[in-house]
């Protein structure tokens, strides 16, 4: 029953739900992606002998950049950062994003773009991140639907990249973003912690996966770019952060 309550919530409301949806689709600034490579080195001060960490994201807008600038500041590069310095590691990221995509979308497109890798060498410290639900949660794919996608995606992931560890991150809080007028913003938010629910729930049954919840405080405005809808280079950080800590930990549990 839990899974079905944003369902059953929405459907009364469903009217003024799309009514909403419509609005705040005309009305919300619709920001490019970031510009810059989306592939770079991050290299501590203090980097020790080890080979380099390799980092690769997968992901809809923010992974894409859209809310900051540059590439340097949205997410991959960030958290590359944030992992060299506490691994003591050069970490070598790239970014594979794609503005408005769900999970199924970056299985169809994504997917054929990383035939180039080829498995890590025998010490190579390999970290994939996977970061989805915006898009997911707006289509109001169901719960079974999208751990169902996620699985497929992790799966295929974890067999041309053969990961050290999985990054699996939860949805962004939906029922916080300025953007979204209420009760749209509380139902998307139902939604989105039902779809971070059926995250975490593949992330246990995975190897070498672990899920990260997105804690962040949306509505602090410093926190997401001008569209109130996606998070700004400061919210970015935070959220780095956040990755980073988690692969550190997930590194050390996992070993």
């Amino acid at each position: 029953m839990r899974r079905w309550l944003p369902e059953l919530l929405a459907l009364p409301l469903l009217p003024w739900l799309l009514a909403q949806g419509k609005r705040t689709r005309r009305i919300t600034p619709r920001l490019p992606e970031a510009d810059g490579a989306r592939e770079g080195l991050c290299t501590p001060a203090d980097v020790g002998d080890a080979d380099p960490v390799v980092l690769i994201a997968i992901g809809e807008s923010p992974v894409a950049g859209v809310g900051v600038e540059r590439q340097e500041q949205a997410v991959t590069a960030q958290f590359a950062q944030e992992l060299a310095v506490a691994l003591k590691r050069t970490v070598r990221w790239r970014a594979f994003g794609k503005n408005g995509a769900t999970v199924a979308d970056a299985s169809r497109e994504v997917l054929p773009q990383l035939a180039q890798f080829t498995p890590p060498q025998t010490q190579e410290l390999r970290i994939v991140l996977i970061a989805f639900g915006v898009n997911d949660s707006t289509a109001f794919h169901s719960s079974s639907r999208y751990r169902r996608d996620l699985a497929a995606l992790a799966c295929a992931l974890q067999q041309q990249l053969t990961p050290s560890l999985l990054l699996i991150s939860g949805a962004p809080p939906l029922h916080l973003f300025p953007a979204l007028p209420q009760p749209l913003r509380h139902v998307l938010g139902m939604k989105a912690a039902a779809l971070s629910r059926a995250a975490q729930q593949l992330a246990a049954r995975l190897p070498q996966a672990i899920y990260v919840p997105v804690r962040s405080d949306a509505r602090e405005r410093s926190l997401m770019a001008h569209d109130g809808y996606h998070p700004s280079a400061a919210g970015v950080r935070v959220w780095a952060q956040q990755l980073a800590q988690a692969a550190v930990e997930g590194l050390r549990t996992l070993k």
